[in-house]
């Protein structure tokens, strides 16, 4: 991080203020564009459980304003996704000014790979994840117990899900990037990969159904993200001759005589 000319917090408030601005108008006109399609998005959505519902079976909506409320909540989930890449952007550019000059020419190429992992990541779950979810549950039903899921229902199930997937996706930029600022090192993801073994399960059993395989759905791809994440901080992480350049530089600006040099002038 850079240490000469310290910004204030007023203006990281500000600055942070103008970033969400960007962000609300950006998933607004996103939320305009996808609601004149908001039938078609719907039922694009609701593709994975209808294809394993038996034939006759439909979702219902249980409230009169409830299919008008879905509606806008899938045209707001749909300017989210389509938006991300801009969202993604503003949060590094909201980092950029605490980092070295090397570091910002990296921006670019991550907010472009972040914007591909999160959007795998809702894919990952929308394709691999829903349907093997909802035959699941939908094997409970019988003879006696006939499942009848509500738009609502199934609007808030699906967009957790869509979510929770997109930024798990982001492991392995967000371990590869702390690697690059040394704040981990691969020696250190090494040693603690069992305990992040442990911390993808219970992760995974927080944000996903109380089923087993929608778990494991999320926690193997967990694994193998964060093994992803490891080659990453072992290619891009810092090296030692960096290390060593920055305390240089460091210590050259902490030295009596460089400082009373700088005094005079």
């Amino acid at each position: 991080m850079q240490s000469d000319d310290k910004i204030p917090f007023t203006a990281h408030l500000e600055e942070l203020r103008n970033r969400l601005i960007k962000c609300f108008i950006a998933v607004g006109f996103g939320f305009l564009v996808s609601y004149g399609f908001k039938e078609k998005l719907f039922t694009i959505l609701t593709s994975p459980l209808t294809r394993v519902m038996k034939e006759g079976d439909s979702l219902i909506y249980t409230g009169l304003p409830e299919a008008f409320f879905t509606y806008l909540k899938v045209s707001f989930l749909t300017g989210l996704l389509l938006t991300a890449p801009i969202i993604i952007y503003q949060f590094w550019m909201f980092l950029a000014p605490g980092l070295y000059h090397k570091e910002k020419r990296l921006l670019i190429p991550i907010v472009l790979l972040s914007s591909v992992f999160f959007v795998g990541g809702s894919l990952f779950g929308y394709f691999v994840v829903f349907p093997y979810g909802f035959k699941f549950f939908l094997g409970f039903a019988s003879e006696t117990i006939r499942p009848m899921p509500s738009m609502k229902e199934y609007l808030g199930f699906a967009s957790k899900l869509l979510i929770a997937f997109g930024i798990v996706f982001e492991l392995p930029i967000v371990i590869t990037f702390m690697a690059r600022l040394g704040l981990v090192t691969v020696p250190f993801l090494k040693k603690n990969r069992k305990y992040a073994i442990l911390l993808f399960f219970t992760g995974s059993a927080l944000l996903t159904p109380p089923d087993v395989v929608t778990q494991i759905f999320m926690a193997f791809p967990l694994m193998l993200l964060y093994e992803i994440s490891i080659v990453g901080a072992r290619v891009f992480g810092k090296k030692k001759e960096e290390e060593a350049e920055e305390e240089e530089k460091v210590d050259s600006e902490q030295d009596p005589e460089n400082i009373g040099d700088k005094a005079s002038q």
